[in-house]
């Protein structure tokens, strides 16, 4: 049966390996190659080797690192499939991997280095020739003038910020002897002859301040021939370098799958070196410990014995002292919401994994407050096309799941905006179509602002009793009498305390209640509140446990009326839009007539695009938000703790992956 409310986590085996030194390694990439394990460190055995480990796992990170130099050079990602050739590649010794990378790195690095070497000429020639351009409009002075060191004078070109140059200048103003000042942009150049007794303070004065002395090449040119050098040169290594980056592109292109299937081989390389890291090593003896699901326990041992001759394998329940990892189990339908829940935290092993109530309520809410057909077929695409543009890995599994929670919660504004016939507000009506509702008394019911707030503390309500709920029978499993008599007490309370309210003060009975009941609901509201307070009192003393006590009785009408907030954002929503709509309707109506008929439609059109854009953008965010919020404040914090460990298999990736772009 699928868990509807709540789910436990997968069954684990604590499952040790013992294998002879010589057999470790083929062990430990046979249980890479399973991918089953989730390993942890052993603590029974003398520790391994760990500067062995070390040197190969600085080596390991050396061609990584090399790997992903060239791969940075590519100038969008591309999807690599990797398939079983990755396999083929992992099971080689590294010394071969090792050679091959280099090889293949040292070509590709070779022309990076000359790539990087031209694109500095080309800066520091472009930097020249427009500083240098400005002093020859004054006067075509050779090159040797501009950087001369004699006997009695000195030459230089100081560049500085324009700001830094007013409040420095009167400082240098009296050691030179004569100078030329030009502006370009933001910045001053001056052309300064001064005294060499007196270099050492000015050029200290200069960098001290933040200005820069300009390298002059030592050519035997004025600075007008310099100038028109320059320029061809600067184009010629344009030309070299835009070839030279088409031929890296090319040799990269060419050589892409290898080098991924290099670098996901060596990853892999390195997860193992990891785990043996973690694992004892006797004189003879390496142990591998960790942690695989129940499920799957014998077939991976089987697995092990079937591909290495000499091994011994031992499993145990967890005992519970240990926090085995958590591996969740929700179905299909169910698991893109675990991204929700572990922005929380994961549950740990013996915890409740909530995923199916979250599963419920997250898109319910954003798809209430969201509640337009157009922005939500907005927000559908942006998750669909414009969301991969936020992330390293669009192939990732967690941004697969994020990705499908995202279409779920849309689709779900997309019904709701169906069934209220809402698209971008009231659009509809400006071509005198009335109404578009599916469902006529949902278009009232949500388009009543008092009826929205009834409805979403109603669905407060609801929700926060659930965790209420779940927390009594939490505290009935632990033998927490104190928590099952404060919950019973709330109960009460509420069963009391909302049809009096109702009657009293809202003057709307309830039909299946006489009158004569209501005075009853007192006293069961005061007994309710007798329990809480004495359970607290009990669980925390006098002074905290009067303070917890009236915190919980109070607290209900906090979370529920903070359920408001689907009114609040569901409403905003649709009057924002409205509000738009109304502007592209009676601001053209202002335009002169004699440009109406061609500036009002435009007008109309601008004020639709930019004001639906910022409030579809808008709905998108505050809904996201105000779900996370009533989901992780006013539901998990109740009964949910977190705090696990998510089950992490030590595994060989066989998923396409991608090849970052350079940013």
């Amino acid at each position: 049966m699928v868990p509807l409310v709540v789910n436990t986590p997968d069954p684990m085996v604590k499952i040790r390996v013992m294998t002879p030194k010589d057999y470790s390694t083929q062990t430990l990439k046979t249980l890479h190659t399973i991918g089953a394990l989730h390993v942890e460190e052993s603590e029974e055995l003398k520790p391994v080797d760990k500067e062995a480990i070390e040197r190969e796992r600085k080596k390991v990170s050396e061609l990584l690192t090399s790997i992903n130099d060239i791969l940075a050079y590519l100038p969008k990602g591309e999807r690599v499939s990797l398939g079983e050739d990755l396999e083929v590649i992992y099971a080689r010794p590294l010394d071969e991997i090792d050679t091959e990378v280099r090889a293949l790195c040292t070509k590709l690095g070779k022309m990076h280095q000359i790539a990087a070497k031209l694109n500095n000429t080309v800066k520091e020639l472009t930097e020249l020739t427009k500083y240098l351009g400005s002093v020859s409009q004054q006067s075509d002075i050779r090159l040797r003038d501009l950087n001369f060191s004699g006997s009695y004078l000195f030459s230089r070109v100081f560049v500085f910020p324009n700001e830094l140059f007013e409040t420095l200048y009167p400082k240098l103003r009296d050691y030179l002897l004569e100078n030329i000042m030009t502006s370009i942009e933001n910045e001053t150049v001056l052309y300064a002859i001064a005294k060499v007794e007196d270099r050492e303070t000015i050029e200290s004065a200069v960098k001290d301040d933040g200005g820069k002395i300009l390298q002059i090449p030592e050519k035997d040119l004025t600075l007008r021939e310099f100038l028109e050098m320059a320029d061809g040169n600067i184009h010629n290594f344009e030309e070299e370098l835009a070839k030279l980056q088409t031929e890296i592109e090319s040799r990269t292109r060419e050589n892409l799958k290898t080098l991924v299937l290099f670098r996901e081989a060596l990853s892999a390389e390195t997860e193992r070196l990891a785990v043996l890291a973690k694992a004892c090593e006797a004189k003879y003896i390496t142990l591998i410990q960790g942690w695989i699901p129940g499920a799957s326990a014998e077939d991976t041992i089987s697995q092990i014995k079937e591909k290495v001759d000499y091994v011994f394998v031992d499993t145990s329940k967890p005992q519970e002292v240990e926090e085995p990892p958590t591996k969740f189990r929700n179905s299909r339908a169910f698991r893109p919401f675990q991204v929700v829940v572990k922005l929380f935290g994961v549950p740990r092993y013996r915890e409740w994994d909530p995923t199916p109530i979250i599963s419920y309520s997250f898109p319910f809410f954003f798809g209430l407050m969201m509640n337009d057909v157009a922005y939500a077929a907005i927000f559908l695409l942006f998750a669909n096309r414009g969301l991969r543009m936020f992330v390293d890995d669009p192939e990732s599994e967690g941004f697969k799941l994020f990705q499908r929670m995202l279409y779920i919660s849309g689709s779900v504004g997309l019904v709701f905006g169906l069934l209220t016939g809402s698209y971008f507000g009231n659009f509809h009506q400006i071509f005198g179509i009335e109404s578009l509702a599916l469902a006529g008394w949902i278009e009232s019911l949500l388009g009543n602002p008092l009826w929205f707030i009834i409805l979403s503390i109603i669905i407060g309500l609801i929700h926060v009793n659930i965790a209420h709920i779940l927390t009594l029978i939490k505290g009935a499993k632990a033998g927490n009498k104190g928590t099952v008599v404060c919950k019973v007490g709330l109960f009460l309370l509420e069963i009391g305390a909302i049809p009096w309210i109702a009657h009293k003060m809202l003057h709307a009975d309830i039909p299946i209640l006489p009158e004569q009941v209501y005075p009853i609901l007192l006293y069961i509201a005061g007994a309710g509140l007798i329990l809480i307070i004495a359970s607290y009192l009990v669980m925390n003393g006098a002074l905290l446990g009067g303070i917890f006590s009236l915190s919980e009785a109070t607290g209900i009408l906090g979370d529920v009326m903070s359920y408001c907030r689907l009114a609040g954002v569901g409403l905003a929503t649709y009057y924002l839009a409205y509000s738009f709509n109304l502007m592209a309707t009676i601001l053209p109506d202002l335009i002169p007539a004699v440009i109406r008929v061609v500036a009002g439609p435009l007008l109309a059109v601008i004020i639709l695009l930019i004001g639906h854009t910022i409030n579809s953008a808008l709905t998108g965010i505050s809904c996201f938000v105000h779900s996370l919020r009533l989901c992780f404040v006013e539901f998990l914090l109740k009964f949910y703790e977190g705090g696990g460990r998510e089950y992490s298999p030590f595994h060989l990736k066989t998923r396409p992956v991608f090849a970052k772009a350079k940013s």
